[in-house]
């Protein structure tokens, strides 16, 4: 009598698992920095011309007609008002592009995740080191307007230190949630929809040009709950010397933020390189 055995391949892991992370994003962190130094200059000037041009036009023309803005009873000078919003924005900018545009050069265009991925260093790993990357390349930027802003003299208050720190876990937040996009794209022009439906209308909505009491009730609900708009919560009151009331709420939202879009954005990524 002949037998026949069959065997089952295990099943794949699920691409929604736990991340499995180790030290060895380290190296691709530090691949890219090493790529990103020979652009550094160009790239600064690049990443801070269009916020700094906002400030000056916005804080010093439309300021000159405003005067002063209402924050939680306090009289601020426009400027001041504006500059702590837009230096949230600036964050989700920066890391909002490198996720996205250099990301997805890396991993799509010019294959280097894949050659990466030849050595002993996993998905995981490359998608952290990603993230990591986005994260500094907005801290870097924020930090040199930072010191425009303290030259301009926009504000000079000791607890810009805390809103440095605020603004490293903005950007960790927002390159998480482009990575997901980053994930989902098949082109270039995939990001498009990115910007327009999702990071445009948050810049309008999230308190950055206006106080968020001058929109409708029902939008303000909404509003609440969008990252750049905790962000610019957490901000704001530091740039008037002030300590944010609720701090652990929106500080909360932005870590439940980071967390689960980097989970969703491994996940995706897991399951375009079928690991």
């Amino acid at each position: 009598m002949n037998t026949t055995t069959t065997t089952t391949a295990p099943p794949s892991p699920s691409p929604w698992r736990p991340p499995q992370l180790s030290l060895r994003w380290w190296p691709v962190f530090l691949r890219n920095l090493l790529v990103w130094r020979k652009l550094a200059i160009p790239s600064l000037i690049g990443n801070i011309a269009e916020p700094l041009i906002w400030l000056v036009a916005f804080g010093y023309g439309m300021g000159a007609l405003v005067g002063q803005v209402s924050v939680d009873g306090v009289k601020v000078p426009y400027i001041l008002f504006l500059a702590s919003g837009s230096i949230c924005m600036s964050a989700m900018n920066a890391a909002s592009f490198e996720a996205l545009y250099s990301a997805f050069s890396r991993m799509h265009v010019q294959k280097t995740w894949d050659g990466i991925m030849n050595a002993p260093v996993g998905l995981d790993d490359i998608v952290l080191a990603e993230m990591l990357w986005a994260a500094f390349k907005s801290i870097f930027t924020v930090t040199a307007i930072l010191f425009v802003m303290l030259g301009l003299g926009i504000s000079h208050s000791p607890k810009l230190i805390v809103a440095w720190m605020v603004l490293i876990g903005a950007g960790i937040t927002f390159s998480s949630i482009a990575l997901i996009f980053n994930a989902l794209a098949k082109g270039y022009d995939f990001f498009t929809y990115y910007f327009t439906l999702f990071m445009t209308p948050m810049m309008f909505l999230s308190g950055v040009f206006f106080p968020l009491e001058q929109l409708p009730a029902a939008v303000q609900a909404v509003a609440a709950w969008l990252p750049l708009t905790n962000a610019v919560a957490l901000v704001r009151p530091l740039f008037m010397d002030q300590w944010p009331a609720g701090w652990w709420v929106h500080a909360v939202v932005l870590a439940v933020y980071a967390v689960v879009a980097f989970w969703i954005a491994l996940g995706l990524t897991r399951k375009r390189f079928r690991a």
